[in-house]
């Protein structure tokens, strides 16, 4: 009796693929790996998917299907080694996984038609990583949306090699926060070489050139909201507001809606200029939430220029009065520094010696109160960045009274104070900040405008408070 010999496993199968396509990914068969190896990215470890990175995609799939063509051919249709997740991510092979199943019947067509995406997978990676008269761009665009926003920061330098990645890129762009540049990197969307990276601990090297792409916005459409608005002006180009304090400007993360964009939708209609983007209808500048005072607002697109210009050319008057803690010294100046996010704390604005936004803000002192511990001060913006008046005081040494984010305690200065007026300073609810004046041209006719807002009545129960000691 002769003993026909035993089939081979499907696992024997499985492991003689797994085990030739590591050798060649370890032994530098595998191309992109090679790159990656190559790039210097830390952390990399040749053995685990590469699902991450789309320009390998193509490669495994197009082995995955002749692995797959040479298995029936020995084997015939018996099972197969499907993949948990191969529907999913498109994989036409049938070793994308370790799990056994009776395969359906599958039709000529459907058999053409997954030979077709493999195909075009594979055409698809030799013009991204084949074709030497290709740039740079064109090779980033293969990879990434047309919508995107690609960011080039210079190379790194020989002093910071060893830095975390997600650390120097946000040293780098200051407009992100790192828990941004960490999402970035987590959805893939930074690469070096060409090849894209997914952990932000990884170290940088000298000369390494990182490229980032950041997605566009997708706001939700704001919802008209009825609320009460003190209108200082409106024409048919623009309208002025006196903004009450606690009020956010448009929506965002935390405050969705009741925003003073919900109300201009309610109060203008659909009159509101677009430039300003979804969320933002007509929004030229914007003041914090806690400030109160003026604020300047588009309804058409033609207004929407015409003020930009003015803000961008800082050709406007913007004046705002403060209490800060101590009297300055001397009693007016300038005070000049870039302003951008802090090295310490990301949520917070500081003036910086490397990048930043150059910021010039000029001060003048009103008067003091309660012999010395408060001051009424009037500040004059040259220009407009985030929190540029609670950062310049700070940074003089006279943060403003109430500020929670750059204010520090002044618990020695109160003791000498009555309770009423100590109990009114240190339960302020928010920073003592109000646009008071605010002039520039009408956008379409020219005219000269200005105009004026009233301190608030909480600024002024406390100055009433303070005068009393």
């Amino acid at each position: 009796m002769r003993l026909r010999p035993h089939p081979p496993s499907v696992w024997s199968i499985g492991r003689r693929f797994v085990k030739s396509s590591r050798h060649r990914r370890f032994w530098g068969g595998d191309e992109a790996a090679g790159d990656r190896t190559r790039g210097g990215i830390k952390h990399h470890q040749p053995f685990r998917p590469t699902a991450n990175h789309p320009q390998d995609q193509a490669v495994t799939d197009h082995q995955n299907l002749i692995n797959a063509r040479t298995s029936r051919q020995r084997h015939g249709n018996r099972a197969k080694i499907v993949g948990s997740d191969a529907g999913s991510r498109g994989l036409c092979g049938d070793f994308a996984g370790l799990g056994v199943q009776t395969p359906p019947k599958q039709s000529q067509s459907a058999n053409q038609q997954d030979t077709h995406k493999c195909h075009q997978g594979l055409d698809r990676f030799h013009r991204f990583r084949f074709n030497p008269k290709q740039t740079n761009d064109e090779k980033t665009a293969a990879l990434t949306n047309d919508a995107d926003t690609i960011l080039r920061p210079e190379a790194v330098g020989a002093e910071e090699a060893g830095t975390r990645l997600d650390k120097w890129l946000s040293a780098r762009l200051p407009d992100l926060s790192r828990t941004r540049i960490k999402g970035l990197i987590d959805d893939g969307r930074v690469s070096a070489a060409e090849v894209t990276i997914t952990d932000a601990s990884a170290r940088v090297k000298p000369g390494q050139n990182f490229v980032i792409a950041i997605p566009p916005d997708r706001p939700a459409d704001p919802l008209p909201q009825a609320m009460d608005l003190t209108v200082v002006y409106e024409d048919d180009d623009l309208i002025v507001i006196d903004k009450p304090a606690g009020l956010v400007v448009h929506p965002a993360p935390g405050s969705p809606d009741h925003t003073l964009v919900n109300a201009l939708l309610a109060h203008c209609g659909d009159s509101l200029s677009g430039i300003g983007g979804v969320k933002r209808p007509g929004i030229v500048h914007r003041i914090d939430k806690d400030t109160s005072g003026l604020l300047v607002v588009a309804k058409n697109d033609r207004a929407h220029h015409g003020l930009a210009e003015q803000f961008a050319s800082h050709s406007l008057e913007r004046l705002y009065r403060a209490l800060v803690w101590g009297v300055p010294t001397p009693p007016q100046g300038t005070i000049e520094g870039n302003i951008g996010r802090s090295p310490q704390d990301r949520k917070k604005m500081a003036i910086v010696s490397h990048g930043g936004k150059p910021a010039l803000t000029r001060y003048r002192l009103l008067r003091p109160l309660a012999g010395g511990t408060v001051s009424l001060v009037e500040c004059r913006l040259a220009t407009g960045r985030t929190h540029q008046i609670r950062v310049h005081m700070t940074s003089i040494g006279h943060p403003l009274v109430g500020d929670q984010t750059y204010g520090r305690s002044r618990s020695a200065k109160l003791r000498h104070l009555s309770d009423s007026a100590r109990h009114a300073l240190s339960s302020f609810p928010r920073q003592a900040l109000h646009a008071a004046t605010l002039g520039f041209n009408h956008p379409v006719s020219g005219a000269i405008l200005r105009f004026e807002s009233n301190l608030p009545n909480d600024f002024n129960w406390l100055i009433s408070i303070l005068e009393a000691v």
